[in-house]
């Protein structure tokens, strides 16, 4: 009707903010609870971006060394800072597992970041408390998310807690009761708690 304007949409929490989600060592970007996180986050506004390591566009069942991996997630975080026009201080990285990891040590080595979502942080292996992968976790002075399971083998709360309570930036942790590292039934409580606290990280 003429004379009427339309009411402007309200612009949804995450946008302007990218998310860079990598994958635990035996799976691909299509790992389910990425898919499920990339789901939420892009609803909320995110440009999200999966990404596969080179051992597994290669075909290759083990990963590459440190090195190889932190090289991928750098550039991969390039590729898109660049091709979705955002600063580096505006897109979080993380992952599931290994690629969780990989993404804090780029993050702890110096690649500039939003903050860092680590989904089932593979703290040590299982039933090996003395291999604890906790060197760079010094390094994070940026806002953390550990989502893990309690029954995660690879990490009790305790453990995580305990070797979380060193990261100089804010820390979350969010438990799922009863859940192992595999996180089996929970992609869809995963992608909402990971889009929830990127809310609250970008209110702060």
């Amino acid at each position: 009707m003429a004379g009427r304007t339309r009411a402007a949409s309200p612009a949804r929490p995450l946008s302007g903010t990218g998310l860079l989600l990598a994958p635990g060592a035996g799976a691909d970007r299509n790992q389910s609870a990425l898919v499920a996180i990339d789901a939420a986050a892009t609803a909320a506004g995110a440009v999200v971006s999966r990404m596969d390591f080179h051992y597994r566009k290669a075909g290759r069942r083990a990963p590459d060394r440190e090195p190889v991996l932190l090289d991928a997630v750098r550039a991969e975080v390039d590729a898109l800072h660049r091709q979705a026009r955002l600063p580096l201080a505006r897109v979080a990285v993380g992952g599931r597992s290994m690629g969780g990891r990989i993404c804090s040590m780029a993050v702890a080595d110096g690649l500039t970041a939003l903050a860092v979502v680590l989904i089932s942080y593979p703290l040590h292996p299982p039933g090996r408390p003395d291999r604890m992968r906790t060197e760079h976790l010094s390094r994070l002075d940026l806002p953390c998310l550990l989502l893990s399971g309690t029954r995660d083998a690879f990490g009790t709360p305790a453990e995580l807690e305990a070797a979380t309570s060193r990261i100089p930036g804010p820390v979350t942790h969010v438990w799922l009761d009863r859940k192992d590292h595999g996180l089996s039934g929970c992609d869809e409580q995963v992608g909402e708690a990971v889009t929830s606290w990127l809310r609250t990280v970008l209110r702060s």
